[in-house]
């Protein structure tokens, strides 16, 4: 196939595609881009029989347009060159134009940023230098527009939203934020006068490792969004050192490295050195002065802020994620230690302080991590409160009013990491502001809110309560206290007989003795004499006596006493972080219509019953300018084209309006055209990343999220290994007849201590080495494990796609945001009725959406059946695991994995996420997805259908759902 023989190539070449069903086809580059991108590459594809992928029916060939992105993916950068005017970088003088538009005058800037703001040796100025100072330049204009914004916002003094969260997965920066302030060609233009193509640059950039998954992918859409509107708002997370950890994929399955998006600087981000905040730890709360509260003693660290710009779309102004980074003062080295050879004990408060802001979710399994974990949480909420009033302090210019703090100020929790917020801010308040508990906490009410991404239980956060009285001992208090004032609250609003299972359930402090206030509200329990034990009767001690003894007979009696009491261990007792959010929050959220539901009737439901005001569903949603304008350029020019402008970019309900040409011939020509680019240029990454070589006219079949048994991947690769065994056991002609080429393609990390999921990785794997070195198989199936998947991957992944796996135990899934970016860029999914799928569906059409699988309100009966002993395991799912332990896919010993899918009941068996229950519908759905495969003017509907419906999925409409309902902002553009 030679597809990433493409890249970078300076002469035509042909690349050879493999057609479905034996078919031979080619893709052929007719010309060949300038060095300078401004002649446009023509491509076409012939058919000569079999599947035709970018060509429809009745069509010989197709025009594919040009990708100057596909070159950018060769696994070497393209060498420097000089512009096709002749001129040489050496012509340009080094300059400041910070704000210019102009393509020279940029190239100055750029050139004036290698030289007088370096980060590398001098006299060079390679893809990394040309990378950095192409983003210093950049950075000058996103800096003088963030100035802006804020100093607007403050004269304003407008109401303005923080939004914490632990993850902000922002991606690469550069071509994002050149988009957003349409400057494309002019940059384009000039690293082209410095040599250098704009893709080519952006492709030095590390992704910012400050998130793993959808979690803070979505807080990252939602500044896009908050930016783009102009609401006025501030992102506040973590500046993560490592990140998570890199990911590779060896012949073991996965393996674990720190990232390294750090190592050579990262020029987004503005260090604000007079911003830092104190953090404290450990130590004891005394009583001072008027029976005030005192947390003294203890360790102390401090909060530094580093600022990066996001900029909106079509709008000046710009808004911050602050990042929080942690160190000590320098007196705190111990010098004396350090002279007489203890090093470890000399820099040790240098080592704790920095270690807080490592890594995103270290280890929790030992008491030390549990601390690590807490002192992440609270380092994010402690600053980032201090922060947040320092702020109202400066803007009510000597006029402090706290009782208006919730009409300057909304907090949103983005789920239960950013908990302790609410400690924090009554501590600031009552300790430190001077204000009396009940005041306090009517701010703290009115001020925060909390969403909830999650119905997993171990998920819904709860940290051992004798950690928490190490670390934050004034924070317990609080915490007692809020629980206290709770419990009597409920008291008085529920009946008496339910007033002990509801405060069991509802209350933050689990396995917490009562306080006596709340126990003398409870009914008596009834207590129960314990039997005294009877010195058993013989028949020998009664024939002594030479009477009936009635002893013997209160010792028959006494046959049915009761033993003596086994009492069993305590639990241990925890902080439930979920309950406080709910407890404090005046707004609780769910991300999408099933999932709220679910919050509603299952997890928060007693709580619901109190406060049913407080409950909301506000769907997710995806950044429309990332995820289809910027990182699908031939489909946005395509939708451009038949919509008549680019307002969709900002109003995605016009995207609806291609239902009205969804029958077109020439628009799904076009289409198609479109996705044959990026599938041309998947394969090529695909190839330089793995070294497998994919047809690009097979079907690309993808499912890219976090490896865990609910989003069972598990099924898919099972699936998979059924679709190979019934290959191998057919002649070719069968095959051709019955399967149309595929390659399945999985991305997504499993938590280093996460066995289970890195089993599965690893089943992957050694699947991927069998079947795609099969030669009877060739290109019909083809299995690739992307390594390290992260934003950029995605970027490159999902234009490409054409299915996508959203396949997760129903019920499970809170919402999904993949779901929506491939939908958005006309995938077609298969998938449950589960989080945002329920939704997709709704909108593109159920004929439109591969659909299998349990219902969410059938899974507690099926579980319950399975440990009844009732579950008939479907025969084709017991060939596949008997397939598995044959050790066709290599010697692995997978039966703690497949364990996991037997028995009735018990810890990790059971098959819990009932992957056997719904494995016949999905490869009966599959079959389904073939036969629709095959016509490829239906599938090509189906796709242009997808995007249309796609339209209510954009972040921008969540923004505005959460700013009406919950934030109560408005916009706040600068002039």
């Amino acid at each position: 196939m030679g597809v990433s023989a493409a890249l970078g190539a300076q002469a035509p070449i042909a690349l050879s595609v493999s057609g479905a069903l034996g078919a031979s086809s080619s893709l052929r580059r007719e010309s060949v881009c300038s060095t300078s991108g401004s002649s446009c590459c023509s491509w076409k594809m012939s058919i000569s029989s079999g599947i035709k992928v970018g060509v429809l029916e009745g069509s010989s060939d197709a025009a594919l347009p040009c990708s100057n992105g596909i070159r950018a993916v060769a696994s070497e950068p393209r060498a420097k060159k000089a512009s096709a005017a002749g001129e040489s970088d050496k012509d340009i003088k080094p300059q400041a134009n910070p704000l210019s538009t102009n393509p020279s005058e940029i190239a100055s800037n750029i050139k004036y940023h290698a030289e007088y703001t370096p980060s590398f040796s001098p006299y060079k100025f390679e893809l990394k230098q040309a990378y950095v100072a192409t983003a210093e330049s950049l950075r000058d204009t996103l800096i003088e527009r963030w100035n802006q914004t804020y100093k607007h916002f403050s004269k304003e003094n407008a109401k303005t939203i923080h939004y914490l969260s632990m993850e902000f997965l922002q991606g690469r920066a550069l071509l994002n934020a050149i988009g957003n302030l349409e400057l494309n060609d002019a940059y384009s233009e000039a690293l082209h006068k410095l040599g250098y193509d704009l893709e080519a640059v952006a492709e030095q950039e590390p992704d910012a490792a400050l998130g793993n998954g959808g979690l803070g992918r979505l807080a990252s859409c939602f500044l896009d969004s908050l930016s783009t509107l102009n609401y006025p708002a501030w992102g506040y997370g973590l500046r993560y050192k490592y990140g998570l950890f890199q990911q590779s994929i060896t012949k073991d399955g996965q393996k674990e490295q720190c990232e390294k998006w750090l190592e050579m600087g990262y020029p987004w981000e503005i260090p604000r050195n007079d911003i830092s905040y104190p953090i404290k730890f450990f130590g004891q709360v005394a009583e001072g002065q008027g029976g005030k509260r005192e947390w003294v003693g203890g360790e102390n660290v401090r909060a530094f802020a580093y600022d990066v710009p996001i900029p909106g779309f079509r709008t000046k102004n710009t808004i911050s994620l602050r990042l929080w980074s942690t160190r000590v003062a320098a007196e705190d080295f111990d010098l004396a230690a350090f002279n007489s050879g203890d090093y470890s004990k000399a820099g040790e408060a240098h080592a704790n302080a920095e270690r807080i802001c490592y890594v995103l979710y270290p280890g929790d399994a030992t008491e030390e991590g549990k601390q690590l974990r807490l002192k992440q949480q609270y380092t994010l909420c402690s600053a980032s409160i201090q922060d947040i009033m320092a702020r109202f302090k400066e803007r009510s210019k000597g006029a402090l009013n706290w009782d208006a703090l919730p009409s300057k100020v909304a907090i949103q929790m983005n789920d239960t990491h950013p908990t302790l917020c609410v400690p924090e801010l009554l501590r600031i308040l009552i300790d430190e502001e001077g204000l009396a508990w009940d005041e306090a906490w009517k701010i703290t009410q009115a001020t925060v809110a909390y969403t909830n991404h999650t119905v997993l239980p171990e998920a819904l956060e709860k940290w051992p309560l004798t950690t928490f009285q190490k670390l934050l001992p004034r924070h317990v208090e609080i915490i007692e206290t809020i629980d206290e004032q709770f419990m009597s609250f409920v008291a008085g609003n529920v009946e008496k007989s339910e007033l002990e299972s509801k405060i069991a359930s509802m209350r933050i402090l689990e396995n917490v003795d009562l306080p006596a206030s709340i126990q003398s509200l409870l009914p008596p329990k009834p207590v129960r004499e314990k039997a005294k034990k009877v010195k058993p009767v013989t028949d020998a001690a009664i024939k002594e006596n030479g009477t009936k003894s009635p002893v013997k007979e209160a010792a028959a009696e006494e046959e049915e006493e009761e033993e003596e009491e086994v009492v069993p261990p305590k639990p241990a007792s925890t902080v439930r972080m979920a309950n406080l959010c709910v407890i404090a929050g005046h707004k609780v959220n769910g991300v999408a219509a099933i999932h709220s539901q679910i919050v509603i009737d299952e997890v928060f439901n007693d709580f619901y019953q109190l406060w049913p005001e407080k409950f909301q569903n506000k769907t997710n949603g995806v950044t429309p300018r990332r995820w289809l304008k910027f990182c699908n350029p031939e489909l946005s020019s395509v939708i451009t084209k038949w919509l008549g402008s680019e307002e969709w970019v900002l109003d995605t309900k016009q995207l609806s309006g291609l239902r009205n040409f969804a029958d077109n011939k020439e628009l799904q020509q076009e289409w198609v055209n479109a996705k044959v680019a990026r599938k041309a240029k998947l394969a090529a990454y695909i190839k330089s990343k793995t070294g497998y070589t994919i047809n690009p006219n097979a079907l690309f079949d993808i499912q890219v999220k976090r490896i865990h048994e609910y989003k069972r991947q598990l099924l898919n690769i099972m699936g998979v290994i059924y679709r190979y065994k019934k290959m191998k056991e057919m002649s070719e002609k069968e095959r051709a007849a019955k399967y149309v080429p595929r390659v399945v393609m999985f991305g997504g990390k499993a938590f280093a201590t996460y066995w289970q999921a890195k089993r599965i990785v690893k089943l992957i794997t050694d699947v991927a080495a069998t079947v795609n070195n099969d030669p009877e198989i060739g290109d019909l199936l083809k299995v690739i494990m992307v390594p390290d998947y992260n934003v950029s991957v995605a970027e490159v992944l999902i234009p490409a796609s054409e299915l996508s796996q959203h396949i997760s135990t129903a019920g499970m899934e809170a919402s999904g945001t993949s779901n929506m970016k491939f939908s958005m860029n006309g995938c077609v999914l298969i998938g449950t009725l589960d989080g945002a799928n329920v939704e997709i569906r709704e909108e593109v059409g159920e004929d439109n959406f591969f659909l299998f699988g349990a219902y969410a309100h059938e899974i507690a009966g099926l579980r319950a059946d399975r440990a009844a002993g009732k579950f008939q395991p479907d025969p084709r799912f017991e060939e596949v695991k008997s397939f598995i332990r044959s050790g066709v896919f290599g010697d692995y010993d997978y039966n703690e994995l497949l364990g996991s899918l037997e028995g009735d009941s018990g810890y990790g068996r059971g098959d819990y996420f009932l992957v056997g229950h719904d494995f016949p519908a999905y490869i009966e759905c599959q079959d389904k997805v073939d036969e629709a495969y095959r016509d490829q003017q239906r599938w090509t509907r189906m796709s242009i259908m997808n995007t249309a419906g796609s339209y209510t999925f954009s972040s921008d409409r969540t923004i505005h759902e959460y700013a009406k309902d919950i934030w109560e902002i408005t916009p706040s553009p600068l002039e």
